[in-house]
C-alpha cells in the first residue's frame, strides 16, 4: 500500500525516465519577446512581477538581488502549479530541488555577511539586554537557529507541495460522486497552496538577505 502511495513521487520510473524534464516546462510557460503587442497573460506577468519586485524592495536593502529572486520565485511557482497537471512530475515535492535552491543562497548569505559585515553578524547572534548568564546559551540557539534555515526552507516547500497530492492519491482509490467533488475543492486548495508557498520560500529568503 505504501509502496503504491509514494510510487508518484519517484523521480526515476526506468531506464528512460524523463521526469526530471518537467522542471524545464517554464521556458514553453512564459511569455516570447517577439510578441507585439502586449495580451493579458503577458500583462498578467508583468504585473506579478512588478509586485514581486515591489516586496523584495521592501524587504531588502540590497537591489541587486530583484532579478535573481524574482526568476527564483517564477520558477517555483510553475513548477508548483505545473505538478497539479495529471501526469506531470512534480520536482518541488523533492528536498532536492528545494535544497538546491535555499542552501546556495543561504552559504552565500552567510559568506558575504561574515566577511563584509562581521560586526552585524555578530551582533545577531546576541539579542540586546542578554543577561551575561544566559549569553552563551543565546549565541548557541541563535547559531543554531541560523544553521538550520535552509533545511527548514527546502523541507517546508516540499512537504506543503507533497501534502496534497498524497490527499490526491488516497481519495483517487474512492469512485464517489463525493470524492470527486471534494477533490475539486482539493485542487482549488492545492493551487493556493503553489502559490502562497513560491512567495514564501521567496520572502524568507529576501528576509534573511536583510540580516546581512
Amino acid at each position: 500500500m505504501m509502496m503504491n502511495l509514494f510510487s508518484n513521487f519517484d523521480p526515476c520510473t526506468g531506464k528512460m525516465s524523463l521526469n526530471w524534464l518537467s522542471s524545464m516546462i517554464f521556458i514553453f510557460i512564459l511569455p516570447k519577446k517577439f510578441w507585439k503587442k502586449n495580451n493579458i497573460y503577458e500583462s498578467m506577468i508583468n504585473k506579478m512581477i512588478k509586485f514581486i519586485n515591489e516586496e523584495i524592495k521592501m524587504n531588502s536593502s540590497y537591489k541587486s538581488i530583484k532579478l535573481m529572486f524574482s526568476v527564483l520565485i517564477m520558477f517555483i511557482l510553475i513548477n508548483n502549479i505545473m505538478g497539479l497537471v495529471p501526469y506531470v512530475f512534480t520536482s518541488s515535492s523533492h528536498l532536492v530541488f528545494s535544497l538546491s535552491f535555499s542552501l546556495p543562497l543561504w552559504t552565500a548569505y552567510m559568506m558575504f555577511g561574515w566577511k563584509k559585515n562581521t560586526k552585524i553578524m555578530m551582533a545577531n547572534m546576541l539579542p540586546k539586554n542578554t543577561p551575561s548568564m544566559l549569553m552563551p546559551l543565546m549565541i548557541l540557539i541563535e547559531f543554531t537557529s541560523n544553521l538550520i534555515r535552509p533545511m527548514s526552507l527546502a523541507v517546508r516547500l516540499s512537504a506543503n507541495m507533497i501534502a496534497g497530492h498524497l490527499m490526491f492519491s488516497l481519495m483517487g482509490e474512492k469512485n464517489m460522486i463525493l470524492m470527486m467533488m471534494i477533490m475539486m475543492l482539493m485542487m482549488m486548495f492545492e493551487l493556493a497552496v503553489a502559490i502562497i508557498q513560491s512567495y514564501v520560500f521567496m520572502t524568507l529568503m529576501t528576509l534573511y538577505s536583510k540580516e546581512v
